[in-house]
Protein backbone atom coordinates (compact mmCIF):
# COMPACT_ATOMS: atom_id res chain seq x y z
CA UNK A 1 0.00 0.00 0.00
CA UNK A 2 1.20 3.19 -0.90
CA UNK A 3 1.78 5.31 1.78
CA UNK A 4 2.55 9.43 2.44
CA UNK A 5 3.31 9.75 6.01
CA UNK A 6 7.05 10.31 6.90
CA UNK A 7 8.08 7.33 9.53
CA UNK A 8 9.06 8.51 12.82
CA UNK A 9 13.01 9.44 11.96
CA UNK A 10 12.04 11.63 9.19
CA UNK A 11 9.23 13.59 11.73
CA UNK A 12 12.18 14.02 14.32
CA UNK A 13 14.18 15.76 11.19
CA UNK A 14 11.52 17.89 10.07
CA UNK A 15 10.89 19.21 13.90
CA UNK A 16 14.18 19.45 14.17
CA UNK A 17 14.53 21.45 11.09
CA UNK A 18 11.51 23.84 12.04
CA UNK A 19 13.24 24.40 15.41
CA UNK A 20 16.85 25.16 13.92
CA UNK A 21 15.01 27.25 11.07
CA UNK A 22 13.07 29.54 13.47
CA UNK A 23 16.08 30.34 15.63
CA UNK A 24 18.71 30.69 13.08
CA UNK A 25 17.34 32.05 10.21
CA UNK A 26 14.16 33.62 11.72
CA UNK A 27 16.17 37.24 12.67
CA UNK A 28 18.65 36.94 9.58
CA UNK A 29 16.27 39.02 6.87
CA UNK A 30 17.00 41.93 9.14
CA UNK A 31 20.45 41.43 9.37
CA UNK A 32 21.17 41.24 5.40
CA UNK A 33 18.40 43.40 3.92
CA UNK A 34 19.90 46.30 5.45
CA UNK A 35 23.24 45.72 3.08
CA UNK A 36 22.48 48.28 0.27
CA UNK A 37 23.83 45.71 -2.90
CA UNK A 38 24.08 41.96 -3.68
CA UNK A 39 27.67 41.09 -2.61
CA UNK A 40 27.47 43.01 1.08
CA UNK A 41 23.95 41.34 1.67
CA UNK A 42 25.77 37.77 1.03
CA UNK A 43 29.05 38.79 2.94
CA UNK A 44 26.80 39.44 5.88
CA UNK A 45 25.16 36.18 5.99
CA UNK A 46 27.85 34.53 6.37
CA UNK A 47 27.71 33.80 11.03
CA UNK A 48 24.19 32.09 9.62
CA UNK A 49 25.27 29.99 7.41
CA UNK A 50 28.40 28.92 9.61
CA UNK A 51 25.62 27.97 12.22
CA UNK A 52 23.86 26.01 9.88
CA UNK A 53 27.30 24.11 9.51
CA UNK A 54 27.43 23.80 12.88
CA UNK A 55 24.03 22.01 13.95
CA UNK A 56 24.68 19.41 11.06
CA UNK A 57 22.70 21.06 7.79
CA UNK A 58 25.62 20.54 5.55
CA UNK A 59 26.73 17.06 6.36
CA UNK A 60 22.51 16.46 6.46
CA UNK A 61 23.10 17.17 2.22
CA UNK A 62 25.73 13.92 2.32
CA UNK A 63 24.74 10.69 2.31
CA UNK A 64 25.59 8.57 5.30
CA UNK A 65 27.87 6.23 3.00
CA UNK A 66 30.37 8.92 2.74
CA UNK A 67 30.68 10.55 6.40
CA UNK A 68 27.24 12.77 6.28
CA UNK A 69 24.20 12.58 7.76
CA UNK A 70 21.72 11.97 4.61
CA UNK A 71 19.64 8.46 4.19
CA UNK A 72 17.64 9.49 1.55
CA UNK A 73 16.97 12.48 -1.21
CA UNK A 74 13.58 12.80 1.23
CA UNK A 75 15.16 13.53 4.14
CA UNK A 76 16.96 16.48 1.93
CA UNK A 77 13.56 17.76 0.61
CA UNK A 78 12.02 17.33 4.38
CA UNK A 79 14.77 19.90 5.47
CA UNK A 80 14.60 22.27 2.79
CA UNK A 81 10.55 22.59 2.97
CA UNK A 82 11.54 23.69 6.64
CA UNK A 83 14.07 26.13 6.37
CA UNK A 84 12.34 27.42 3.11
CA UNK A 85 9.12 28.22 5.44
CA UNK A 86 11.27 30.72 7.04
CA UNK A 87 14.18 32.39 5.06
CA UNK A 88 15.06 30.34 1.85
CA UNK A 89 17.76 33.05 1.38
CA UNK A 90 20.86 31.54 3.65
CA UNK A 91 19.21 27.65 3.36
CA UNK A 92 20.02 28.82 -0.48
CA UNK A 93 23.70 28.28 0.23
CA UNK A 94 23.58 25.11 2.29
CA UNK A 95 21.43 24.16 -1.23
CA UNK A 96 24.05 25.47 -3.55
CA UNK A 97 26.85 23.25 -1.93
CA UNK A 98 24.81 20.16 -2.20
CA UNK A 99 24.39 20.83 -5.59
CA UNK A 100 28.13 21.69 -5.92
CA UNK A 101 29.11 18.23 -4.36
CA UNK A 102 26.02 15.96 -6.27
CA UNK A 103 28.72 15.14 -9.41
CA UNK A 104 31.04 14.12 -7.07
CA UNK A 105 28.52 12.27 -4.62
CA UNK A 106 26.52 10.78 -7.83
CA UNK A 107 30.08 9.84 -9.90
CA UNK A 108 33.26 10.57 -8.07
CA UNK A 109 35.58 7.73 -7.19
CA UNK A 110 35.87 6.60 -3.54
CA UNK A 111 39.61 8.62 -3.92
CA UNK A 112 38.07 11.71 -5.42
CA UNK A 113 34.94 11.30 -3.00
CA UNK A 114 37.42 11.28 0.19
CA UNK A 115 39.70 13.97 -1.00
CA UNK A 116 37.28 16.47 -1.97
CA UNK A 117 34.33 15.74 0.17
CA UNK A 118 36.30 16.77 3.04
CA UNK A 119 35.94 20.10 3.83
CA UNK A 120 32.00 19.55 4.05
CA UNK A 121 31.98 16.75 6.61
CA UNK A 122 32.96 19.01 9.34
CA UNK A 123 30.64 20.48 11.65
CA UNK A 124 32.69 24.07 11.87
CA UNK A 125 33.76 26.87 9.63
CA UNK A 126 31.85 28.79 6.26
CA UNK A 127 33.22 26.10 3.32
CA UNK A 128 31.00 26.50 0.43
CA UNK A 129 30.34 24.67 -3.17
CA UNK A 130 29.04 25.12 -5.73
CA UNK A 131 28.57 23.96 -9.67
CA UNK A 132 29.79 26.36 -12.45
CA UNK A 133 27.73 25.36 -15.66
CA UNK A 134 25.85 28.82 -16.73
CA UNK A 135 27.38 31.15 -18.70
CA UNK A 136 26.58 34.91 -19.81
CA UNK A 137 25.67 34.45 -23.30
CA UNK A 138 22.41 31.36 -21.93
CA UNK A 139 23.46 27.46 -21.85
CA UNK A 140 19.88 25.93 -22.50
CA UNK A 141 20.97 25.12 -25.79
CA UNK A 142 24.54 24.25 -25.52
CA UNK A 143 23.86 20.71 -26.35
CA UNK A 144 22.87 21.30 -29.88
CA UNK A 145 24.85 20.20 -32.68
CA UNK A 146 26.10 23.32 -34.88
CA UNK A 147 25.58 25.30 -31.90
CA UNK A 148 28.48 27.06 -29.91
CA UNK A 149 28.54 24.98 -27.38
CA UNK A 150 29.86 25.87 -24.12
CA UNK A 151 32.10 29.23 -24.21
CA UNK A 152 34.50 27.88 -21.10
CA UNK A 153 37.01 25.90 -22.99
CA UNK A 154 39.86 24.05 -21.52
CA UNK A 155 42.98 22.66 -23.90
CA UNK A 156 45.72 20.43 -22.26
CA UNK A 157 49.14 21.49 -22.11
CA UNK A 158 51.94 19.40 -20.66
CA UNK A 159 50.50 18.45 -16.70
CA UNK A 160 47.54 21.51 -16.84
CA UNK A 161 44.64 22.30 -18.38
CA UNK A 162 44.03 26.10 -19.80
CA UNK A 163 40.45 27.52 -19.09
CA UNK A 164 39.76 30.55 -20.64
CA UNK A 165 36.11 31.89 -20.60
CA UNK A 166 33.35 33.35 -18.10
CA UNK A 167 30.76 31.71 -16.07
CA UNK A 168 27.48 33.61 -14.27
CA UNK A 169 24.38 32.60 -12.42
CA UNK A 170 27.24 30.21 -10.35
CA UNK A 171 25.65 29.97 -6.56
CA UNK A 172 28.48 30.23 -4.01
CA UNK A 173 31.49 29.71 -7.28
CA UNK A 174 33.64 32.61 -5.92
CA UNK A 175 33.58 32.00 -1.71
CA UNK A 176 33.05 34.64 0.38
CA UNK A 177 36.28 36.81 -0.44
CA UNK A 178 36.29 36.20 -4.17
CA UNK A 179 39.03 34.13 -4.30
CA UNK A 180 36.85 30.72 -4.79
CA UNK A 181 34.80 28.69 -2.93
CA UNK A 182 36.25 25.51 -1.23
CA UNK A 183 35.45 23.57 -4.15
CA UNK A 184 33.91 24.55 -7.49
CA UNK A 185 32.42 21.89 -9.69
CA UNK A 186 33.74 24.00 -13.24
CA UNK A 187 31.99 22.83 -16.53
CA UNK A 188 33.92 23.57 -19.78
CA UNK A 189 34.38 22.24 -23.09
CA UNK A 190 37.62 20.42 -23.96
CA UNK A 191 39.15 22.25 -26.80
CA UNK A 192 42.58 21.19 -28.47
CA UNK A 193 43.07 24.54 -29.26
CA UNK A 194 41.18 26.55 -27.18
CA UNK A 195 39.04 28.02 -30.36
CA UNK A 196 34.94 27.43 -31.18
CA UNK A 197 32.86 24.54 -31.22
CA UNK A 198 33.62 22.44 -34.81
CA UNK A 199 29.79 22.17 -36.11
CA UNK A 200 30.37 18.23 -37.00
CA UNK A 201 31.21 17.61 -33.43
CA UNK A 202 28.00 16.42 -30.96
CA UNK A 203 28.91 18.83 -27.73
CA UNK A 204 28.01 16.50 -25.09
CA UNK A 205 31.58 14.07 -26.03
CA UNK A 206 33.69 16.98 -25.18
CA UNK A 207 32.52 18.24 -21.93
CA UNK A 208 33.92 17.80 -18.82
CA UNK A 209 34.04 18.82 -14.90
CA UNK A 210 37.22 20.36 -13.36
CA UNK A 211 37.69 20.30 -9.78
CA UNK A 212 38.62 23.69 -8.73
CA UNK A 213 39.88 24.27 -4.95
CA UNK A 214 40.90 27.35 -3.14
CA UNK A 215 44.67 26.22 -4.00
CA UNK A 216 44.29 25.98 -7.34
CA UNK A 217 43.02 30.18 -7.69
CA UNK A 218 45.68 30.84 -5.31
CA UNK A 219 48.66 29.15 -7.48
CA UNK A 220 47.06 31.28 -10.25
CA UNK A 221 48.03 35.07 -11.13
CA UNK A 222 45.52 37.56 -9.80
CA UNK A 223 43.95 38.24 -13.59
CA UNK A 224 44.02 34.56 -14.31
CA UNK A 225 40.67 33.98 -12.08
CA UNK A 226 38.39 37.52 -11.73
CA UNK A 227 35.10 38.25 -10.31
CA UNK A 228 33.43 40.93 -12.85
CA UNK A 229 30.22 41.36 -11.19
CA UNK A 230 28.02 40.00 -8.49
CA UNK A 231 24.43 40.88 -9.83
CA UNK A 232 21.94 42.55 -7.86
CA UNK A 233 18.89 40.16 -7.85
CA UNK A 234 15.06 40.72 -7.13
CA UNK A 235 14.76 38.30 -5.00
CA UNK A 236 17.17 35.74 -3.04
CA UNK A 237 18.92 39.39 -2.27
CA UNK A 238 21.95 37.76 -0.02
CA UNK A 239 22.84 35.06 -2.31
CA UNK A 240 25.83 35.16 -4.56
CA UNK A 241 25.67 34.02 -7.94
CA UNK A 242 28.80 35.96 -9.47
CA UNK A 243 30.19 36.65 -12.93
CA UNK A 244 33.42 35.34 -13.04
CA UNK A 245 36.37 34.93 -15.54
CA UNK A 246 38.80 32.50 -16.49
CA UNK A 247 42.53 33.80 -18.31
CA UNK A 248 44.84 31.45 -19.47
CA UNK A 249 44.08 29.76 -15.88
CA UNK A 250 45.67 26.69 -14.79
CA UNK A 251 44.34 23.46 -13.78
CA UNK A 252 46.54 20.37 -13.01
CA UNK A 253 45.70 17.63 -15.14
CA UNK A 254 44.74 15.14 -11.77
CA UNK A 255 42.47 17.71 -11.01
CA UNK A 256 39.87 16.28 -13.80
CA UNK A 257 36.91 15.09 -12.18
CA UNK A 258 34.81 13.68 -14.96
CA UNK A 259 36.12 13.72 -18.51
CA UNK A 260 34.40 13.82 -21.40
CA UNK A 261 33.13 9.93 -22.09
CA UNK A 262 30.96 10.59 -18.45
CA UNK A 263 30.74 14.46 -17.70
CA UNK A 264 27.36 15.09 -18.96
CA UNK A 265 25.75 11.67 -17.80
CA UNK A 266 26.94 12.61 -14.21
CA UNK A 267 25.70 16.50 -14.99
CA UNK A 268 22.17 15.25 -16.37
CA UNK A 269 21.83 13.33 -12.92
CA UNK A 270 23.04 15.76 -10.82
CA UNK A 271 20.41 18.17 -12.11
CA UNK A 272 17.93 15.71 -11.93
CA UNK A 273 18.20 15.17 -7.96
CA UNK A 274 17.85 19.22 -7.78
CA UNK A 275 15.01 19.16 -10.01
CA UNK A 276 13.12 17.45 -7.11
CA UNK A 277 15.02 19.75 -4.65
CA UNK A 278 14.29 22.81 -6.06
CA UNK A 279 10.29 21.98 -5.90
CA UNK A 280 10.79 21.71 -2.41
CA UNK A 281 11.97 24.99 -2.03
CA UNK A 282 9.25 26.54 -3.87
CA UNK A 283 6.85 24.41 -1.64
CA UNK A 284 8.45 25.96 1.37
CA UNK A 285 7.62 29.49 -0.17
CA UNK A 286 4.07 28.58 -1.07
CA UNK A 287 3.59 27.30 2.51
CA UNK A 288 4.90 30.59 4.48
CA UNK A 289 2.67 32.78 2.27
CA UNK A 290 -0.56 30.52 2.90
CA UNK A 291 0.52 30.21 7.08
CA UNK A 292 1.02 34.09 6.61
CA UNK A 293 -2.55 34.85 4.63
CA UNK A 294 -4.60 32.07 7.06
CA UNK A 295 -3.34 33.73 9.83
CA UNK A 296 -4.65 37.24 8.62
CA UNK A 297 -7.69 36.23 7.68
CA UNK A 298 -8.89 34.49 10.82
CA UNK A 299 -7.94 37.93 12.49
CA UNK A 300 -8.90 40.57 10.57
CA UNK A 301 -11.97 41.71 9.88
CA UNK A 302 -11.19 44.79 7.18
CA UNK A 303 -13.63 46.72 8.87
CA UNK A 304 -16.97 44.17 9.21
CA UNK A 305 -18.27 42.32 11.48
CA UNK A 306 -16.21 39.13 10.90
CA UNK A 307 -12.88 37.41 9.96
CA UNK A 308 -12.39 37.78 6.50
CA UNK A 309 -11.76 34.12 6.43
CA UNK A 310 -15.72 33.88 6.14
CA UNK A 311 -15.81 36.11 2.96
CA UNK A 312 -15.79 33.25 0.42
CA UNK A 313 -13.51 35.14 -1.79
CA UNK A 314 -11.17 35.12 0.44
CA UNK A 315 -11.21 31.66 1.44
CA UNK A 316 -11.49 30.44 -2.56
CA UNK A 317 -8.12 32.29 -2.81
CA UNK A 318 -6.62 30.61 0.32
CA UNK A 319 -8.32 26.93 -0.98
CA UNK A 320 -6.39 27.48 -4.34
CA UNK A 321 -2.88 28.05 -2.63
CA UNK A 322 -3.30 25.50 -0.46
CA UNK A 323 -4.29 23.02 -2.81
CA UNK A 324 -1.53 24.39 -5.14
CA UNK A 325 1.42 24.13 -2.27
CA UNK A 326 -0.14 20.28 -0.97
CA UNK A 327 -0.18 18.62 -4.22
CA UNK A 328 3.35 20.32 -4.76
CA UNK A 329 4.72 18.15 -1.90
CA UNK A 330 3.42 15.14 -3.29
CA UNK A 331 4.82 15.35 -6.08
CA UNK A 332 7.88 16.28 -5.04
CA UNK A 333 7.98 13.57 -2.30
CA UNK A 334 6.89 11.18 -5.16
CA UNK A 335 9.79 12.09 -7.53
CA UNK A 336 12.36 12.03 -4.84
CA UNK A 337 11.38 8.56 -3.75
CA UNK A 338 11.05 7.27 -7.28
CA UNK A 339 14.51 8.31 -7.85
CA UNK A 340 15.72 6.24 -5.14
CA UNK A 341 13.44 3.33 -4.96
CA UNK A 342 11.81 3.22 -8.52
CA UNK A 343 9.50 1.58 -10.04
CA UNK A 344 10.75 3.03 -13.72
CA UNK A 345 13.93 2.90 -15.88
CA UNK A 346 16.26 6.15 -15.27
CA UNK A 347 14.33 8.20 -18.13
CA UNK A 348 10.97 7.66 -15.92
CA UNK A 349 12.62 8.73 -12.65
CA UNK A 350 14.14 11.45 -14.52
CA UNK A 351 10.67 12.51 -16.04
CA UNK A 352 9.36 12.60 -12.15
CA UNK A 353 12.16 15.01 -11.20
CA UNK A 354 11.68 16.75 -13.96
CA UNK A 355 7.28 16.96 -13.07
CA UNK A 356 8.15 17.56 -9.80
CA UNK A 357 10.53 21.17 -10.44
CA UNK A 358 8.01 22.30 -13.38
CA UNK A 359 5.18 21.36 -11.70
CA UNK A 360 6.03 23.12 -7.97
CA UNK A 361 8.12 26.36 -9.05
CA UNK A 362 5.19 26.98 -12.05
CA UNK A 363 2.45 26.76 -8.50
CA UNK A 364 4.48 28.78 -6.54
CA UNK A 365 4.15 32.64 -8.22
CA UNK A 366 0.43 32.17 -8.57
CA UNK A 367 -0.02 30.57 -5.09
CA UNK A 368 1.56 33.70 -3.34
CA UNK A 369 -0.27 36.12 -5.47
CA UNK A 370 -3.25 34.44 -4.35
CA UNK A 371 -2.45 34.94 -0.47
CA UNK A 372 -1.99 38.53 -1.31
CA UNK A 373 -5.05 38.75 -2.94
CA UNK A 374 -7.02 37.67 -0.03
CA UNK A 375 -4.49 39.41 2.24
CA UNK A 376 -5.10 42.94 0.00
CA UNK A 377 -3.24 45.93 -0.04
CA UNK A 378 -2.03 45.50 3.16
CA UNK A 379 0.16 42.44 1.42
CA UNK A 380 1.94 45.35 -0.65
CA UNK A 381 4.01 46.67 2.42
CA UNK A 382 7.63 45.28 2.84
CA UNK A 383 6.85 45.00 6.22
CA UNK A 384 4.34 42.33 5.82
CA UNK A 385 6.69 39.71 4.15
CA UNK A 386 4.92 39.06 1.17
CA UNK A 387 6.93 41.24 -1.45
CA UNK A 388 9.97 38.89 -0.62
CA UNK A 389 8.02 35.87 -0.76
CA UNK A 390 6.72 37.19 -4.09
CA UNK A 391 10.07 38.23 -4.90
CA UNK A 392 11.94 34.52 -4.06
CA UNK A 393 8.59 32.34 -5.80
CA UNK A 394 9.87 34.33 -9.09
CA UNK A 395 12.71 32.78 -8.99
CA UNK A 396 11.97 29.22 -8.81
CA UNK A 397 10.95 28.77 -12.97
CA UNK A 398 13.80 30.53 -13.99
CA UNK A 399 17.28 28.68 -12.25
CA UNK A 400 18.37 25.40 -11.86
CA UNK A 401 17.75 24.59 -15.34
CA UNK A 402 14.44 27.28 -16.71
CA UNK A 403 10.99 25.21 -17.06
CA UNK A 404 10.90 26.89 -20.38
CA UNK A 405 14.67 26.83 -21.84
CA UNK A 406 15.48 23.55 -20.25
CA UNK A 407 13.10 21.58 -17.86
CA UNK A 408 9.89 21.61 -20.76
CA UNK A 409 12.76 20.57 -23.31
CA UNK A 410 14.34 17.80 -21.89
CA UNK A 411 10.74 16.77 -20.67
CA UNK A 412 9.98 17.02 -24.86
CA UNK A 413 12.89 14.82 -25.69
CA UNK A 414 11.97 12.35 -23.05
CA UNK A 415 7.87 12.18 -24.04
CA UNK A 416 9.33 11.82 -28.23
CA UNK A 417 11.88 9.16 -27.72
CA UNK A 418 10.37 5.77 -29.28
CA UNK A 419 10.73 4.14 -26.08
CA UNK A 420 9.14 6.81 -23.76
CA UNK A 421 6.56 5.04 -20.98
CA UNK A 422 4.24 7.35 -20.24
CA UNK A 423 3.24 4.95 -16.97
CA UNK A 424 6.42 4.37 -16.15
CA UNK A 425 7.26 5.72 -13.29
CA UNK A 426 3.82 4.97 -11.63
CA UNK A 427 3.68 1.31 -11.93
Amino acid sequence: MVSFALNERQEKIRQDAATVAKEVLGPSYEVYSKYPDQLSRFLSTKPFYERLVTAGYVKAMIPKSLGGTSESYLDMAVIIEEFYAVNGCIMNHVVGTALGLLPLIIGGTPEQQQKFLAPFLSESGDAIAGLAHSEPGGTANFLEKGGKGLGCTAKKDGDFYIINGDKLWTTNSAGWDGKGAALCLLCVRYSETGGPEDPNVDPATNIMVMAITRDIVAANPPEAYQVLDEPDLMGYTGVTGPHTRYTNFKVPADHLLFAPDKAMDIIEKAFGVTAALVGAMALGTMREAFERAITFSKSDSRGGSVPIIERQSVADLLINAKIKTDTSRLVVWKALDCLENGPGDASSRFESCLAAKIYATDSALPAVFECMQAVGMTSYADKSGFPKLLADAACYPLFDGGNIGIRRRQYQRLMSSPDYKPLGSIF
